[in-house]
């Protein structure tokens, strides 16, 4: 007899660590500071994984292949968990969004998908590609534990989906650098 929840994956989302930069970064390709070198080595002190799946940037990629080579552990990268594009935002200081388009940035906070950064990806887009990805995962994991490297965005509305709350409160979802998500996929209701 299966015991509740044996069969079922283990998903835990995992924050790249700093770049060093302050701006919503989106699709760039940075790579990690130093310090997020340092952040994400310590996240995983004393923690264990089936497997590893990442995004495609380098500030999640690089960090993901040297755990699974040191680990010994299977790897797969995948381009539909990388960030959300931010149009014409990507790469911007905040600060400066904050001075230039206070307005564009509160509505954004409050309803990303009715106010999206201008030229920005499709909420639906995001939501669908992420969705997608974790379905794979899941599907893979077969009861497995399994690492996903991913974004403070994607983090947020992934966890938006699983906890049955609205997009407008993603931005007072805390995801810090090298912070650690568990997540009951596939989400109820989505």
């Amino acid at each position: 007899m299966r015991s509740p929840g044996e069969g079922a994956p283990r998903i835990e989302l995992m924050r790249h660590g700093d770049t060093g930069r302050i701006s919503y970064r989106g699709q760039l390709d940075d790579a990690l500071s130093p310090m997020g070198w340092a952040q994400l080595r310590a996240a995983v002190a004393g923690r264990d994984w089936d497997a590893i799946v990442a995004s495609t940037l380098r500030r999640c990629a690089a960090f993901a292949t040297e755990l699974a080579a040191r680990r010994g552990l299977p790897l797969r990268l995948d381009a539909r968990l990388s960030e959300y594009h931010f149009g014409e935002w990507q790469g911007v200081p905040i600060e400066r969004l904050q001075r230039t388009s206070p307005d564009a940035l509160r509505a954004y906070w409050s309803d990303p998908v009715r106010s999206p950064p201008p030229g920005a990806e499709p909420f639906a887009a995001f939501r669908g590609r992420l969705s997608a990805a974790l379905d794979d995962i899941a599907a893979e994991a077969q009861g497995r534990r399994v690492l996903v490297l991913t974004h403070g965005a994607a983090i947020r509305l992934l966890r938006c989906l699983v906890e049955g709350r609205d997009f407008g409160e993603m931005a007072a979802i805390a995801v810090d650098h090298a912070s650690l998500h568990p997540l009951a996929w596939p989400a109820a209701g989505r």
